[in-house]
């Protein structure tokens, strides 16, 4: 499969993995921002792709951000027919403004097959063990 990028602006990355057997391609900022806690910042990358039809791209956070930032992303679906510039969505759960440098990766984007069901509205669904048990209903143990 390949995966066309367009670069948006001069200066932007493509994305890159940094072991051959990685799932996610790194993501990186086009701009330094401060993304102050609490705060969310559409980070903008300068790129735009083509994912192929019959695929989405998945916009995930960077474990370590997360770990030790408290950087996280916020609704990263990339749909195969959108062509504009790729932004990552981020907020800061963390206690201390993060300095989203340029240049520095910000999240990862996984490219996956999708399903695209027929809707089909039924009066009664099937029965399961777990039936409408959800919140918890698992244990923790």
């Amino acid at each position: 499969m390949e995966l066309q990028v367009k670069k948006l602006d001069p200066e932007a990355k493509l994305p890159t993995r940094a072991h051959a057997d990685d799932a996610g391609l790194d993501l990186y900022a086009l701009e330094e921002s401060i993304l102050e806690p609490g705060a969310r910042l559409a980070v903008r990358t300068g790129i735009a792709l083509a994912i192929p039809k019959g695929f989405t791209g998945l916009v995930w956070d960077k474990s370590g951000l997360a770990a030790k930032a408290g950087i996280k992303t916020m609704g990263g679906v990339v749909d195969a027919g959108y062509r504009g510039e790729v932004q990552v969505i981020v907020v800061n759960i963390g206690p201390l403004p993060y300095t989203v440098e340029k240049g520095a990766k910000i999240a990862q984007l996984l490219v996956q097959k999708v399903e695209l069901p027929e809707i089909c509205e039924v009066s009664e669904l099937d029965d399961t063990l777990r039936g409408e048990g959800g919140f918890g209903s698992t244990g923790t143990h």
